[in-house]
């Protein structure tokens, strides 16, 4: 059966972005295709709010994750990790060779600015990787707190995911002084995944320019030779690119300011449904994301159980938990183009498919 997908990515597609990746293909080094690209630079630039160039790959955002550690790491990275997917990035640094310490918080704590500045004051790094929004558990960082850290060591370049948060809610590139920031497009920007946006600043690629071993398909300096042209360095997803301008269209046409209160919105109207029946959230208060949310299943149900009846009598999913917080927590994301009615749909089959789910027995 079809249904309808509200775990925190990839999200549900709407028909016209599906429409939009249906228009017939150009070349990809061809007049018509650098003009679709040198558009689509104004509202990636306003997104990222930044004046650096926004660079479209061909990949999930992981391989510009692992590339961006290969173009400015030289000496040591510090990897901040508080949930699955921060943790994954100390991994990612250790199997690419470079020099990396793991500064760990518990899931569901956000990234402590003090911590950073102790060890950042020890001159050992060049770079810091930190994510914005942990989507494993729900927990948003303040990055502007780790941002006025970071500035303070001019030699540290800062890689940043954004990949659950970007467009859901304002991150000034620019005036926080993030080097790289990278996302996906699979999350609150609605596209399918298979594509990553990433927009480095002078500093990253100043620093990638004497780094001799960045590699190729994701190397800085071969992004801006392209970027200069209005291309990609390889080919690209162009039905994809297609999709970001039809979405591009649509956030111009819902006004970015409105659709950063529709995210807060939605988020709030979710939390406030879980609160009511007896759950709490999983994240540190404060902390929570705007883009999903984590709750503890405190109420102990059989949440495999609850997704399964969800899934096949009301045409919906949630996650019930990713990682080691599997069974013990479960994910509703709000993000992308929900809107008050499909939330209230789903609320509604939640409390449907709840009086029919059992509850595990006391451990």
């Amino acid at each position: 059966m079809n249904y309808k997908l509200f775990i925190p990515g990839p999200v549900a597609v709407s028909e016209k972005t599906l429409r939009a990746m249906s228009r017939p293909m150009i070349g990809h080094r061809s007049t018509d295709f650098v003009a679709l690209y040198q558009s689509l630079q104004p509202g990636l630039q306003e997104l990222f709010y930044t004046k650096d160039p926004v660079y479209l790959s061909t990949s999930s955002a992981w391989g510009v994750m692992e590339g961006s550690l290969r173009n400015v790491c030289r000496k040591k990275v510090l990897c901040c990790m508080n949930g699955a997917f921060s943790d994954k990035w100390y991994n990612v640094a250790q199997r690419i060779g470079r020099q990396a310490t793991a500064l760990k918080f518990d899931w569901g704590q956000p990234v402590d600015p003090a911590a950073v500045q102790r060890e950042l004051a020890t001159g050992a790094y060049d770079t810091i990787t930190f994510i914005h929004n942990e989507t494993s558990c729900g927990c948003m960082t303040d990055i502007a707190a780790v941002m006025a850290v970071v500035r303070k060591f001019p030699e540290v370049i800062s890689i940043v995911d954004t990949v659950s948060s970007f467009s859901a809610l304002p991150i000034k590139k620019d005036e926080l002084g993030v080097d790289i920031m990278l996302t996906g497009t699979q999350k609150a920007l609605a596209l399918p995944p298979g594509m990553a946006l990433l927009s480095p600043s002078k500093r990253a690629l100043e620093r990638a320019a004497g780094t001799t071993d960045r590699g190729y398909y994701f190397d800085l300096i071969e992004f801006q030779v392209n970027h200069e042209k209005g291309m990609t360095p390889s080919t690209p997803s162009i039905p994809h690119i297609y999709a970001l301008q039809s979405k591009l269209e649509d956030i111009r046409g819902e006004g970015i300011e409105a659709r950063y209160a529709r995210h807060a919105r939605l988020n709030k109207k979710v939390r406030d449904w879980a609160f009511d029946r007896g759950f709490k959230l999983f994240p540190r208060e404060g902390y929570g994301s705007v883009s999903l949310n984590c709750f503890a299943n405190t109420l102990s149900y059989d949440l495999p159980a609850l997704n399964k009846t969800l899934k096949s009598k009301h045409g919906f999913l949630i996650d019930g938990g990713y990682g080691k917080l599997k069974g013990k927590t479960f994910r509703i994301s709000n993000m992308g183009d929900e809107t008050d009615e499909t939330m209230a749909a789903l609320i509604k089959a939640l409390d449907l498919s709840l009086a029919e789910t059992p509850k595990l027995p006391a451990a």
